[in-house]
C-alpha cells in the first residue's frame, strides 16, 4: 500500500470498532474473506476498488470515509484502482443530508468491472468525456459517449465497462444520503 493509502485500513477498523461490529460480521457483511478484511485493517492488502465499495456499503458510509481523513484535501486520496477502473477522488460536498463525492474515472477496455449496491439512496451520475461507456445496473447497463451523461440508482450490482477499444475518461458524481 502507497503511503496515501497506507490509512485505509486505520480508518477502516474506527469505523468498524465505532458501529460494533465485529471482523467477521462486517466480511459477512460486505461479501468479503476475513482474511482479507484482516489484511486490509492491518494495511498488508491493497484494497480494489471493488473491495472498498463493498465495505463502505456494507459500514453504510461513502467511499471517502475509507480513502480521507476527516478534513483533509480530496488530494491526499490515493488512486484507487478496479478491475477495469482507475478513480481520482477530486472533491468531496457536504451538504444537509447528503454527501457527493466527484471522481475522475478513466474506464480500461477489454475488462468489466462489477460493482456491489451500495446503501439505499445512493446514485451515480456519470459524464463521459472521451470513448464510450457502457454502464448501470448490471441488469440493464446505459451507453453515453462525449458529452454524455447517464444515472442510476446505485442500490443494485452495478458495472462499468468499455464499446470498443478506446479507453473511457469521466466524472463520476456519487450523492449519498447523510448516515450513510
Amino acid at each position: 500500500m502507497d503511503g496515501r493509502a497506507a490509512g485505509v485500513g486505520h480508518r477502516l477498523r474506527q469505523l468498524r470498532e465505532s458501529r460494533g461490529i465485529s471482523l467477521s460480521a462486517l466480511a459477512r457483511s460486505a461479501g468479503i474473506g476475513k482474511a482479507t478484511l484482516s489484511g486490509l485493517e492491518l494495511g498488508t492488502r491493497n484494497p480494489t476498488l471493488e473491495t472498498l465499495y463493498a465495505v463502505a456499503g456494507a459500514l453504510g458510509v461513502p467511499l471517502t470515509a475509507l480513502v480521507l481523513d476527516p478534513g483533509a484535501p480530496p488530494e491526499e486520496a490515493a488512486d484507487v484502482r478496479g478491475a477495469a477502473v482507475t478513480a481520482t477522488l477530486l472533491e468531496v460536498f457536504e451538504e444537509p443530508g447528503v454527501t457527493f463525492e466527484l471522481l475522475r474515472m478513466r474506464v480500461r477496455p477489454g475488462t468489466v468491472q462489477h460493482s456491489p449496491p451500495h446503501a439505499p439512496g445512493v446514485t451515480e451520475h456519470v459524464t463521459v468525456y472521451a470513448g464510450v461507456l457502457r454502464a448501470g445496473p448490471a441488469d440493464t447497463p446505459l451507453l453515453a459517449g462525449p458529452g454524455e451523461h447517464i444515472s442510476w440508482q446505485a442500490d443494485v450490482p452495478h458495472v462499468y465497462g468499455t464499446v470498443g477499444e478506446d479507453e473511457v475518461v469521466a466524472t463520476l458524481l456519487i450523492r449519498s444520503p447523510a448516515g450513510r
